[in-house]
């Protein structure tokens, strides 16, 4: 009998600025545990994903991460006081309340990814 265990799924991020993109997420809170071969692997708790070198015209732009969190006013207010809107450019839309019973917010990182952070209501 074999082991059908999944320890793990991680998304390839793009980036056009590695570099750039690689602050980002450390000023986002994320910590970054290892690089290597043009890979950066991100988690925060539990969570991550690998942060690539690499980026085809027009893929990140319609690229989405979806992080579900306990509390988003804790995530609102932490993203708000990295000033990462004035530091990166980036783009940031306030909380919102979503049909699929979720109150969300959404934030684009410098390469364009938008990146949903989110907490289920009842």
């Amino acid at each position: 009998m074999s082991n059908m265990h999944v320890t793990e799924i991680k998304a390839f991020v793009p980036a056009k600025d590695f570099a750039l993109s690689k602050q980002f997420y450390q000023d986002m809170g994320f910590t970054m545990a290892s690089e290597g071969g043009g890979i950066a692997y991100f988690h925060f708790e539990h969570t991550s994903f690998l942060l690539q070198d690499y980026c085809v015209e027009g893929f990140a732009e319609n690229f989405m991460m979806h992080l579900l969190v306990e509390d988003v006013d804790a995530w609102w207010a932490h993203v708000e006081q990295r000033d990462l809107v004035i530091k990166y450019g980036v783009k940031l839309w306030p909380i919102a309340l979503q049909p699929w019973k979720m109150r969300d917010f959404c934030i684009t990182d410098p390469s364009g990814v938008l990146w949903r952070i989110g907490q289920n209501v009842d």
